[in-house]
């Protein structure tokens, strides 16, 4: 078995190193979360423009998957 580049080298482990950058990518906080649904919202007030579209369907998306901060 030849072991390529990001593999574990040892010869009996088939799944490769992962990305510490990656690990953190899969989740969020509840304050992170909460905090970019603020960020998110703030975007969406400025105005009617595609980026507010955007952003508003991204706040929405976040505030159906976390608990309220009440």
């Amino acid at each position: 078995m030849v072991v390529g580049t990001g593999m574990n080298p040892d010869a009996t482990s088939l799944i490769p190193e992962q990305d510490t950058s990656a690990r953190r990518l899969e989740l969020l906080t509840l304050e992170e979360a909460h905090d970019l649904l603020r960020l998110l919202r703030m975007i969406a007030a400025e105005g009617p423009d595609e980026l507010s579209e955007e952003t508003q369907w991204f706040a929405r998306e976040i505030a159906e998957r976390i608990p309220s901060e009440n």
